[in-house]
């Protein structure tokens, strides 16, 4: 972004902190009429959001107030929602609180990775993004407060929470490896070292196996889980890169009852 903007001879703030003197003087002298801000990691202070003369606008890749955070699409998809969507709203110096200027929806699909969701919404908030920037310009879009009701957080998913539980159900370990797909990636350990997972196939019946045991079966390399099993997409061991996890398999010669996450 920065180098399109250097390209188009714009000029290009890139401050360590929002709050520094320096950064708020530029900002007041550029005489900014509208602040667009995607996937910022920083709360704005106050000092900041009071200089353009429509404030900060905000794009979210939630339907808020569901999902105020860092990571909603990521949450979203863990939770098992079928429906997500993007928002619009006017920043203020609370986490993700401001009056929404306007939406879109999108279906979560069940194979979804947030990879894939955050990919498509990257489109459709792009453009709900322009819209309302030209709504606001035009002085026909006025931001709704949002409802009381309905809000869920979505804090930043650290690799710790990517470790894969084989006690959950099969279905929830499914949700859980899509949610953190690409990053920061599910991942369980073998052996004594990491073993980084693609997604996985969720399967109704345990086939005999107890959480975390695995197996090489016709079917393919199958892991027991609290209710039911999944099947292994790709795997990556330590040290090498992913690969199909029945060509894994075929290396690993699993011994009986062996279990990963173990």
């Amino acid at each position: 972004m920065a180098e399109r903007a250097d390209e188009a001879g714009l000029p290009v703030l890139q401050p360590r902190s929002p709050r520094e003197p320096e950064f708020l003087e530029q900002l007041a002298g550029l005489g900014v009429d509208c602040a667009p801000v995607v996937a910022y990691g920083a709360l704005v202070p106050q000092a900041a959001l009071d200089l353009p003369a429509h404030g900060w606008v905000n794009l979210h890749f939630s339907l808020l107030p569901a999902w105020r955070g860092a990571a909603p699409v990521q949450h979203a998809i863990m939770a098992g929602d079928e429906i997500t969507g993007a928002s619009t709203f006017r920043l203020e110096a609370g986490l993700d609180t401001g009056p929404v200027f306007g939406t879109v929806t999108e279906a979560i699909g069940p194979r979804d990775t947030a990879g894939d969701l955050l990919g498509r919404l990257a489109v459709s908030g792009a453009e709900l993004l322009v819209a309302t920037l030209d709504g606001i310009a035009a002085g026909t879009l006025v931001a709704q407060p949002q409802p009381a009701d309905g809000v869920s957080l979505a804090p930043k998913v650290e690799p710790a929470d990517a470790r894969v539980d084989w006690s959950l159900p099969a279905h929830v370990v499914d949700r859980r490896v899509r949610g953190v797909t690409p990053a920061p990636g599910a991942w369980t350990t073998w052996r004594g070292d990491r073993l980084r997972l693609g997604p996985v196939e969720p399967l109704p019946a345990a086939l005999g196996l107890e959480p975390g045991e695995v197996s090489a079966a016709p079917s393919g390399v199958l892991v027991g889980t609290g209710r039911g099993a999944v099947r292994l997409g790709d795997v990556q061991p330590a040290g090498k890169r992913m690969f199909p996890a029945t060509d894994w398999a075929r290396g690993a010669r699993f011994e009986p009852g062996e279990r990963v996450g173990a």
